[in-house]
């Protein structure tokens, strides 16, 4: 079960990264990956039981690691919490090299549907939270002792139709991106952001079954005509919080199969069974309702 990374063996050793949204999907997958390249981990998440969970899944391929992750459970909206739990990761590690802001949720709904307390909700979750979580590595640690940071967004450019409260939350962490980029670098802080697609992903399982058959027909959108997975991202997130993107910063990778290109002078795209997935995470499987016939 040894995650295939294609960075080289002991990339991390003697670095420490913090990950929030740890206990699942793509941030389990990058914990996974930073774990093989020798890293150690703050793994947060709302609930310890999940953080768990992944912390045996590593330890089990990897036993030297005992004691080399710690698990902090934190609701990253509430801005004290948020600051112990900074805290507490230093006090575990002594150190924080690096930071996923991996963690957020949304839920699909037209515009005309969503109440204040449900946009404020999904605000609330992708964009303060991780504002508050980047600034508290930052004053902490990194501004006296610099790190990288890496941001998550999603497909969102020229709109995000259905999901308009996240859409807007992953705008305005990309603004948030480009200025703690600038003003931040003075510290020797990167701060760059991977923007997600289609990810077939265990978020999608929380989706309604009417969303759920709207996701099984995606890959024909997608020029690439598949769904991408959880390492395909991680692999863009540990190339970022790497040495060897130490000249990127205020920067984006999408991690999208090409959507946004997509032009309906372009449509239907063609067929093909030309690109093949990145299968470096072992332990990862795809949502089982993609196996379904819609």
């Amino acid at each position: 079960m040894t995650y295939r990374s294609v960075f080289r063996p002991g990339l991390f050793a003697g670095k420490t990264v913090l990950i929030t949204g740890g206990g699942s999907g793509i941030g389990r997958c990058t914990a996974h990956e930073l774990a093989s390249l020798g890293a150690r981990l703050a793994l947060v998440g709302r609930g310890a039981a999940k953080l768990e969970t992944v912390r045996a899944e590593i330890l089990a391929e990897q036993p030297a690691l005992q004691g080399a992750i710690s698990l902090h459970a934190c609701d990253i909206r509430d801005e004290a919490g948020v600051r112990a739990m900074v805290t507490d990761a230093l006090a575990a590690h002594g150190r924080i090299d690096g930071l996923f802001n991996n963690a957020g949720g949304q839920f699909p709904a037209p515009l005309r549907d969503i109440s204040l307390k449900g946009w404020e909700a999904v605000v609330r979750n992708n964009l303060n939270g991780g504002f508050v979580v980047a600034r508290e590595c930052y004053t902490q640690w990194m501004e006296a002792h610099g790190g990288a940071i890496v941001n998550i967004l999603a497909d969102m450019w020229n709109g995000m139709p259905g999901m308009g409260h996240s859409g807007a939350a992953r705008m305005g962490m990309l603004s948030f991106t480009e200025t703690a980029a600038c003003e931040w670098a003075v510290a020797g802080v990167r701060v760059n952001a991977v923007a997600p697609g289609w990810i077939a992903s265990s978020g999608f399982e929380t989706y309604p079954e009417d969303f759920k058959t709207k996701i099984r027909g995606l890959a024909s959108k997608v020029p690439l005509q598949r769904l991408g997975n959880e390492a395909e991202v991680s692999a863009a997130v540990v190339f970022l919080l790497s040495e060897a993107a130490a000249f990127i910063t205020g920067s984006v990778i999408r991690i999208d199969g090409g959507v946004p290109n997509a032009r309906h002078t372009w449509m239907p795209l063609p067929a093909h069974g030309n690109s093949r997935p990145f299968d470096g995470f072992a332990r990862y499987r795809a949502p089982e309702f993609l196996e379904q016939k819609s």
